[in-house]
């Protein structure tokens, strides 16, 4: 099988490095940072698309506040997460059963690869899906179509494993198995809505599955 998992909110928990990243990239271009809940829910989306709502679509101010977001995040917030518990495990168990994997990220390249390389089970993934630096949109369903271009999987054959509805939409477009995570930064009625195949709890969950 093919199993393809999202980043942020799935892999690794990310919201401390994210949010302190947003908070001076707002400052970056004389604007508040929205509140706490808000900025929460722009894990997942691109940044662009989460500036764009609150900058009132100017594109010249959300572009300094991306440029300000990523400065930092090359200095320290790409090392500003945590892997979530279970997630170790549930790498070496799938690797271990023959199923191929790969990521699929709305994070830019860039800062996925630099992540995902310090990973300890950076190997078990074959391939790395991510916009590049410039994209406004979240891409899922085009870089899930990639993938099984790629890999030569059948859709019955695979997974798309997510926390957010970007992840069970990109699933729901190519016809794959959107598996919604509850650990993450979306919530059961997010993830129905937006067609997920099963919704789990604890990584464990996922090896029932595969």
């Amino acid at each position: 099988m093919l199993l393809l998992f999202d980043l942020d909110g799935t892999l690794i928990d990310s919201e401390v490095g994210i949010l302190a990243g947003i908070r001076p990239s707002m400052a970056a271009v004389g604007a508040e940072p929205p509140d706490h809940a808000t900025m929460r829910s722009w894990i997942g989306p691109p940044l662009r698309v989460s500036f764009g709502g609150v900058l009132d679509g100017d594109s010249e101010r959300v572009e300094a506040a991306v440029a300000a977001y990523t400065e930092r995040f090359h200095e320290v917030g790409w090392s500003e997460h945590t892997v979530y518990e279970g997630i170790p495990e549930l790498i070496e168990g799938l690797a271990a059963r023959g199923h191929q994997l790969a990521v699929v990220t709305s994070k830019t390249r860039a800062h996925a690869e630099r992540i995902l390389a310090n990973l300890p089970f950076a190997t078990a993934f074959e391939r790395l899906y991510a916009p590049g630096p410039l994209s406004a949109h979240s891409e899922k369903a085009e870089m899930v179509a990639a993938a099984l271009a790629d890999f030569g999987h059948v859709e019955s054959e695979t997974f798309m494993i997510g926390d957010r509805r970007y992840d069970m939409e990109g699933a729901v477009a190519n016809d794959v198995r959107g598996v919604g995570v509850l650990w993450g930064f979306g919530d059961r009625s997010e993830l129905e809505a937006a067609g997920a195949w099963r919704i789990v709890a604890t990584p464990r969950d996922i090896l029932a599955l595969a």
